[in-house]
């Protein structure tokens, strides 16, 4: 036995022990670890972003006491620093930390969440700004086969089509009681309107957000997160703006006007959008409309399968 001062001393591992009450695990991992990510930004540029990461690996072994649960973290600790996540580089990733266990386990998953910043231009002004997705990446490797769903949400505004109807009534009879002994001329219509007069009611607005999940076929190259948030936008027209001007703010106003929506026309929108993107295999998507009218939101779901591959 060396007993020198210097020699390295040999430290208990209590992993090699039996398991009580043996049996394998569907999972086993760590949760909320902070790494960096290389991720896809404006003009197929890469951007690092602050992620929180969990990821777990199955236990094959019903009398093993546990994984290598440190392997695990110190591969991801450099494991996006230097790549854009992509499908083939989570399913290597993947395939290296079932390797990190010698035997132990036969499937890996990741779950990745972070905020991926887009720049949006303003409606009419000229003008950009950042705007920011929170978005969750879920990636399993079993048996060789891969599967990947993205979640991700898009922030819109919904005007009432019920209030922007009562709203019009108000108004039509306070212009015909303005003007009920008198042929006005055009202009003094046209300043009538303009007036606060002319504006005796307004529909209620609320900022709303649409939640999206996404499995995804197996054969493509990149992830379609920033082509489905722009799909999606398109879709239901008034996205919330960033850099706002007067005459942005008007042109949104315009909009809202455009695309009065009730949750369940929000809802149908997005679903006339994912079932159409060969890329998808199934979708759930939920609209909520915060309301300004009551307490409580307006909420709408739907789920389905995208076009055929």
């Amino acid at each position: 036995m060396n007993t020198s001062p210097n020699a390295p001393r040999r430290l208990p591992d209590v992993a090699h022990d039996a398991a009580a009450l043996a049996r394998p695990l569907d999972w086993v991992g760590m949760s909320n670890i902070a790494v960096p990510l290389r991720v896809a930004g404006p003009a197929g540029e890469s951007i690092q972003v602050a992620a929180s990461v969990d990821v777990s690996v199955n236990l094959l072994d019903p009398d093993a006491r546990g994984i290598h649960m440190s392997r695990l973290y110190l591969e991801l600790q450099h494991a996006f620093a230097t790549e854009v996540v992509t499908p083939a580089g989570l399913r290597r990733v993947l395939q290296t930390l079932v390797d990190t266990q010698s035997g132990l386990s036969g499937a890996a998953r990741l779950v990745l969440r972070y905020d991926q910043l887009l720049l949006r231009p303003a409606l009419a002004s000229g003008n950009a700004g950042w705007k920011r997705y929170p978005v969750e990446i879920d990636a399993c490797l079993v048996d060789g086969h891969l599967k990947l769903a993205l979640r991700f949400a898009v922030e819109y505004s919904s005007t009432c089509p019920a209030s922007a109807a009562l709203s019009r009534q108000l108004n039509a009879d306070r212009f015909a009681e303005d003007f009920a002994d008198a042929r006005p001329l055009a202009g003094a219509i046209h300043d009538w309107l303009a007036s606060e007069r002319g504006l005796a009611a307004t529909p209620h607005a609320q900022r709303s957000r649409a939640d999206v999940r996404v499995e995804l076929r197996p054969a493509f190259d990149e992830l379609p997160l920033t082509a489905l948030i722009d799909a999606l936008e398109q879709a239901l027209a008034t996205p919330v703006q960033t850099a706002v001007k007067r005459e942005d703010e008007q042109a949104f106003a315009r909009l809202n006007a455009a695309n009065l929506m009730f949750c369940e026309d929000a809802a149908r929108r997005v679903a006339a959008v994912l079932s159409d993107d060969r890329r998808i295999e199934r979708f759930d998507a939920e609209v909520a409309h915060f309301e300004s009218l009551h307490a409580h939101d307006a909420v709408a779901r739907v789920t389905g399968s995208g076009a055929p591959a």
